[in-house]
């Protein structure tokens, strides 16, 4: 078969520079509506390392149909078997593609929040337990939702998954050091005004090999500690639904208030469980290639210029231990066409409008990230 070259590149990126795959290591290849032409690009590319590949066809349809009819005893004896299986696995690949983002939009949410309960070991056995790395897949569908045509979709795509993320390394490590010696943070903008604490969170830099594209470093608050008001300028889907101009309120640490233009469906998912209603992440974005939303979060959560304050499960991140069955990261952009904002730590101005102040942190900027000499 002959294979585009930009999926033997991304294919090598994903084995190599993601995963740095050893002989002998399994890896599932999870493909979800994904040519068959790149799912054979990364099994040669698995097989060049001298691992082992597994694949797994998803089609977002037929999902669909099996989660409309979702049985407990159904799904729990599917978790088990995917459980299982997972545990054999050294590393994961998942490409996710869509046809339609809204496929899900019509099952039923108690659905939806059975078949996420019963899955829920087998995400936290693979984000905790093998080395990992997921993205989309370019679709006519999400260059609708980019507003592109479809080429030039692709073209974009590709440019921004095979980056040379290994640019952003210097100042990640420097973003991860401040975040690690902080304890106050501030973040102000139109409709924001918040208040909370890091202290002994840490943090850790995304620079590629976990989620492609990349370009973020993310702590998470202390539960309690968050007080004060957020308004969210990113469009997002989660679960199937579209939500636009989230605005959260909190109060020692939990949301007390939570509008949309869908306000009623935002409540009910915060619902969810007891820790639906906490944050479980707060990241910044500095992917330069990454500027407009396009209501995917792999690439919104990326924006460069942004932060996302993330409702739900807290990964990775023992200091705040916050269990959910949500993680819903939404996502604020601070550049000045979207208004500007700041966001201190410690009474230290560390962005402005997207930008970051302290020299150390200029390698994190579009221009440096870019090619340019700054910093």
């Amino acid at each position: 078969m002959i294979i585009d070259p930009r999926f033997n590149e991304l294919a090598q990126g994903l084995t190599g520079f993601s995963l740095k795959l050893k002989a002998g290591e399994r890896v599932m290849i999870d493909a979800f509506d994904v040519p068959d032409a790149m799912v054979i690009a990364l099994i040669r590319a698995t097989r060049a390392c001298k691992a082992h590949p597994y694949v797994q066809i998803h089609r977002a349809r037929v999902s669909r149909e099996m989660s409309l009819g979702a049985e407990e005893a159904q799904f729990a004896l599917h978790a088990e078997v995917e459980l299982a299986r997972m545990q054999r696995m050294d590393a994961y690949i998942a490409l996710r593609g869509s046809e339609n983002i809204f496929e899900g939009s019509d099952i039923p949410a108690a659905r939806v929040q059975l078949v996420s309960r019963l899955m829920k070991p087998v995400l936290d056995h693979r984000v905790g337990k093998t080395r990992w790395v997921v993205l989309r897949w370019p679709s006519s569908a999400m260059a609708q939702q980019a507003a592109m045509s479809t080429e030039a979709f692709e073209d974009f795509y590709f440019r921004v998954c095979t980056l040379d993320y290994a640019r952003m390394a210097p100042g990640m490590k420097a973003l991860v050091e401040l975040m690690e010696r902080t304890d106050r943070v501030h973040v102000k903008g139109p409709g924001t005004d918040l208040h909370f604490s890091i202290k002994g969170i840490g943090a850790k830099p995304c620079g590629g090999e976990r989620n492609i594209p990349d370009g973020e470093v993310f702590s998470c608050p202390v539960k309690e500690s968050v007080e004060g008001h957020i308004q969210y300028n990113a469009p997002t889907v989660y679960l199937g639904s579209s939500f636009d101009n989230i605005r959260l309120g909190f109060k020692q640490g939990k949301i007390v208030e939570a509008t949309a233009n869908n306000t009623k469906r935002l409540n009910h998912i915060l619902d969810s469980d007891a820790g639906a209603r906490y944050i479980g992440e707060f990241a910044l974005g500095f992917n330069p290639h990454i500027l407009e939303p396009m209501r995917d979060i792999l690439f919104d959560e990326k924006i460069a210029g942004s932060f996302h304050f993330t409702p739900g499960q807290a990964y990775d991140r023992p200091g705040n231990g916050n269990k959910s069955q949500i993680h819903w990261d939404m996502v604020c952009i601070q550049r000045p066409e979207y208004g500007g904002g700041e966001i201190w730590f410690d009474g230290k101005l560390i962005r402005k409008d997207g930008l970051f102040v302290p020299k150390a942190l200029h390698k994190l900027n579009p221009e440096h990230l870019l090619g340019g000499k700054r910093g």
